[in-house]
């Protein structure tokens, strides 16, 4: 990780111009009255296991996703363009990372930090009308430590990074995607008041959590450890006690007959060792408070869950990061006449494939029926290739359904022939 934030830096330092660093700039206003400088929240938290792996699930369930370029026309019609959105967010964003895993880790640092910025690196052409266009040519993820929002003469808002390696670029708000988690009391940065997560509440219940493990631990040591007091008949030196102690442990651990012998000099008194350990239910409890944290449920973190848990599990925590995902990438990566025109980012859900199989054949006769899919799109759904003669384009209907602008004409028709009334036609479609 110290690597990869290192490399990412150093591609930062070479890529990115930094020449806002002339400009007389000063602290931005924020509603609030505050400085608006944020320093990112210590990881305290993710020492829990149970943190980790909730993160780690809704991280990799969002890694599935494929990012889109799209542009719809004015008659509603969609297409993907071939933009240089496209081609980086198809397989590699950046030179570090493939798709999969840039979706990984801008997750992780959203769900960490609850702010992500990833900053989009681009060239500037120009077209027949010597209209100024952007080529991206990456997508980077930052992880910096403190963040500075500034704003020079004309009230336009910068924000300066501060990294762990002590280097830190301006860059212009507008130019950088920035994705916030719980954005609520502060007035640019997700989380609490001071632009970080406001975890108190669940640092209560892992400190619980920490100290029920512990006293487990120390039960089980305690069951393992004092069995029992020999008693000595007669006065000892610390030297003779500790001859008697040690011919004990050997009575103890070569006796295979469960009976120990003593001479008249000693008793051997057990100790009945009941450590309490913490019910299962508290258990439960304290996990499931963290659980209910994140939004994710125990069949999804096991993997168990049936179509309908991992749909509200979708509801619930995934659809609103897939939202705030195009959203973000949609208003930073096109200027207002594009957004205009039908340009956006949509991050589709196809590969997060939750259905059954059974679901997944009544889907395929429900939309198949209607001629909503093609045959190599029926196959995907079930986990096939696509058809290597190349037919699977082909797309295929019932006969039983009819065009509702034409049902009123075709029932009409049939109450006036006399021969399909004749037949024993009723009129209904």
């Amino acid at each position: 990780m110290a690597q990869e934030e290192g490399d990412l830096t150093m591609l930062l330092q070479s890529l990115l111009n930094n020449s806002q660093s002339n400009k007389q700039m000063q602290y931005a206003q924020m509603l609030n009255g505050f400085a608006p400088v944020f320093s990112q929240f210590g990881q305290n938290i993710y020492v829990s296991d149970v943190v980790q792996m909730c993160i780690d699930c809704i991280a990799s369930e969002c890694s599935k996703l494929m990012p889109k370029h799209i542009l719809t026309d004015s008659e509603n019609m969609q297409k993907i363009p071939k933009s240089s959105i496209n081609r980086l967010l198809k397989f590699a964003p950046n030179e570090l990372m493939t798709t999969s895993e840039f979706l990984e880790k801008v997750i992780w640092l959203l769900m960490m930090n609850y702010n992500c910025f990833i900053y989009p690196t681009y060239e500037i052409s120009y077209d027949a009308r010597n209209n100024p266009q952007k080529y991206y040519t990456g997508f980077y993820p930052l992880n910096p430590t403190t963040a500075e929002f500034l704003e020079d003469e004309t009230g336009k808002i910068f924000v300066k990074l501060y990294f762990a390696n002590g280097k830190n670029f301006t860059i212009a708000y507008s130019e950088i995607i920035h994705l916030r988690k719980k954005f609520s009391i502060n007035d640019i940065m997700g989380g609490g008041l001071n632009g970080q997560p406001d975890n108190a509440a669940l640092i209560k219940v892992l400190e619980i959590n920490d100290t029920a493990l512990q006293g487990i631990g120390k039960a089980i040591k305690t069951t393992l450890s004092i069995r029992g007091v020999m008693k000595v008949a007669t006065m000892l030196d610390d030297e003779k006690q500790q001859a008697e102690r040690k011919r004990l442990e050997n009575s103890l651990n070569n006796g295979e007959s469960a009976i120990l012998p003593l001479d008249l000099r000693g008793e051997y008194i057990p100790i009945s060792v009941d450590p309490k350990i913490i019910d299962k239910d508290t258990m439960q409890f304290l996990q499931d408070k963290v659980l209910n944290w994140y939004g994710v449920s125990m069949p999804i973190l096991s993997g168990t869950y049936t179509d309908d848990e991992y749909q509200a599990f979708y509801e619930k925590t995934l659809e609103p990061i897939l939202i705030r995902l195009a959203q973000a990438f949609s208003k930073t990566l096109f200027t207002q006449r594009e957004l205009d025109v039908g340009n956006e980012v949509v991050f589709y859900q196809k590969l997060m494939m939750y259905l059954s199989t059974k679901s997944k054949l009544d889907l395929l006769k429900t939309v198949g029926e209607q001629g909503l899919l093609s045959d190599d799109e029926k196959l995907a759904i079930l986990g096939y290739p696509p058809l290597l003669d190349g037919s699977g384009k082909r797309r295929t209907m019932s006969l039983n359904y009819i065009d509702v602008l034409l049902a009123n004409e075709y029932q009409l028709q049939r109450a006036k022939s006399p021969q399909i009334n004749a037949q024993g036609g009723n009129g209904n479609v």
